[in-house]
């Protein structure tokens, strides 16, 4: 019996997904457990894995198809005891059964077969796969003159291999009458946005999936959230010092930690100790987290995505710096899982380490605040009452003004910096 594969919701909220790679062709036996295709959703390209067995009968979308709705079916396998069936056969078999017999015409005797299909009827809707009526479309073959060998003598891909291609002049005479309102329709379809008549050379480049979603949360952020913006002088001195001796002492274990590492684990800190800034708006409720799970922004090919470092303040340093450098790796990579970027309950955004003295961040919803640290750098700074020069960064927290009032965003930016200035209480 055939069954249908569709396309896998493969976080909580897809809700559509592009068909990056098929990893199977028609023909092959698939086993549960095997990767079959390769799907990209708004944040990572994940892996499609089989959950039944069979053989390949056929393939509907594409690979390259964007905008594939979650439940859409995609595939289809033959399972067990259909192997007589034509839709199960191989391509390269049907191929060459296609070039042993010649083309159909109305007067030629059926061709033998185990389960012959009637001839279609002049007017009849001509059944076909998607992926079969697109290539037919593409190449000029004309459907209505082939025998599918698909189930119920459905047309797939297989059976176009040696199809011909028609001639430029329709055979029906009533192919040209019944394009005709269409060349009048007087409310023609609203003509794309002129990208193309900029004066400026240039190329239009195709948004990725992951590019609209970031388009469209910040978007919605920026119009629906109430930024308050919060910045602070941070020195970084003691901080360093710590980090050049903590390192010193991890290095048999191979374990390198960066100044973001310990900025993440003070956020989580301040986050514990300043719980009102560890909320997220709901409308009508709001959502009082009992731990800080910090999502921390990674600069990937086609946009950005936040891992997470789940309960930061219960976890050392080391053990932070290596989750970070693994999530890091795989977020480049786009193979995350949905649980490891997805969630959180408060943002860190690092780029000091491009030279960017100062910045304020958008939210990430439904989060409630979002930290943005900018570059460590020696400034003119009063230390114990004298001027001094000391190194030192602007941090900059964004808070939604909802559920975060200006006075505990404050109290959270005075933790921070006291936890970054006074850095042994990241390793008590």
């Amino acid at each position: 019996m055939a069954f249908d594969l569709k396309m896998p919701a493969l976080s909580p909220t897809m809700e559509e997904g592009t068909l990056a790679k098929w990893l199977i062709k028609i023909g092959d036996q698939v086993n549960s457990g095997d990767v079959m295709a390769e799907i990209e959703t708004d944040k990572a390209t994940m892996e499609f894995e089989a959950v039944d067995e069979g053989v390949v009968e056929e393939i509907l979308v594409a690979e390259g198809t964007e905008g594939v709705k979650v439940g859409t079916v995609i595939a289809r396998l033959a399972g067990e005891g259909d192997e007589a069936k034509p839709s199960a056969v191989p391509a390269p078999a049907r191929a060459s059964a296609a070039k042993a017999e010649p083309a159909p015409t109305q007067a030629a005797a059926p061709a033998p077969k185990a389960d012959p299909i009637p001839a279609r009827v002049d007017g009849e809707r001509i059944k076909a796969s998607p992926l079969a009526k697109k290539i037919a479309a593409a190449s000029g073959i004309d459907l209505s003159g082939i025998t599918g060998s698909g189930p119920g003598g459905r047309i797939v891909k297989a059976d176009l291999a040696d199809a011909p291609k028609v001639a430029a002049t329709p055979a029906r005479p009533v192919a040209a009458p019944a394009t005709a309102p269409a060349a009048a329709d007087p409310t023609p379809a609203p003509a794309p946005a002129p990208t193309g008549d900029h004066p400026t050379p240039h190329e239009t480049v195709k948004l990725s999936g992951m590019r609209r979603t970031i388009a469209r949360r910040l978007t919605e952020s920026k119009q629906q959230v109430p930024h308050i913006y919060l910045t602070l002088d941070v020195r970084l001195d003691a901080l360093l010092k710590l980090r050049t001796e903590l390192n010193a002492g991890l290095a048999s274990r191979g374990v390198k930690l960066s100044v973001n590492d310990m900025l993440i684990k003070a956020l989580g800190l301040a986050l514990e100790a300043v719980p009102a800034c560890n909320v997220s708006f709901q409308g009508d409720t709001m959502l009082q987290f009992s731990r800080a799970d910090v999502s921390v922004a990674v600069s990937v090919p086609n946009g950005l995505i936040t891992p997470i470092i789940t309960d930061v303040g219960t976890k050392s340093l080391s053990k932070i710096s290596t989750e970070m450098g693994d999530l890091g790796k795989r977020a480049k990579e786009g193979k995350l899982k949905p649980e490891e970027y997805q969630g959180g309950t408060a943002s860190l955004s690092n780029m000091g380490m491009m030279g960017i003295k100062q910045f304020e961040a958008v939210i990430n919803p439904p989060q409630g605040m979002i930290m943005a640290i900018g570059a460590g750098e020696q400034r003119p700074y009063v230390v114990d009452g004298a001027l001094a020069i000391a190194t030192v960064m602007s941090a900059t927290g964004s808070f939604d003004h909802r559920a975060i009032d200006g006075a505990d965003g404050a109290m959270l930016m005075k933790m921070f910096k006291e936890l970054v200035e006074s850095p042994m209480g990241l390793v008590a």
